[in-house]
């Protein structure tokens, strides 16, 4: 889990007040946005991006899948393999139970 993490709320603070602030197809984090975009659809086609299933995520077979998808893009984009916090239900708010550390 990530119990250490979420008692130092403040590192989420800020990120989801930014990201929660801008209109999502507008917001650009990187120069390859749109690739990424197209080869994670591509990758993943009956991925859930809406409600996700963590075993999708965690389960070796995932991994295996995963771990190829990221390397795509190592020096394109800076920290390419860094976890990243996950909302499982896109209709809820980050809290504990509605999040997962995608690593």
């Amino acid at each position: 889990g990530f119990g250490g993490f979420w008692g130092s709320r403040l590192s989420l603070g800020l990120p989801v007040q930014l990201i929660s602030s801008v209109e999502p197809r507008s917001l650009q984090l990187t120069q390859v946005d749109e690739r990424i975009y197209e080869e994670f659809r591509g990758t993943f086609r009956d991925l859930r991006v809406d409600v996700l299933d963590p075993e999708e995520l965690k389960s070796e077979p995932a991994k295996a899948k995963w771990r190829p998808f990221c390397l795509r893009f190592e020096g394109l984009v800076e920290d390419f393999n860094f976890g990243t916090l996950l909302r499982l239900d896109c209709r809820r708010e980050y809290t504990e139970e509605n999040c997962i550390l995608g690593e």
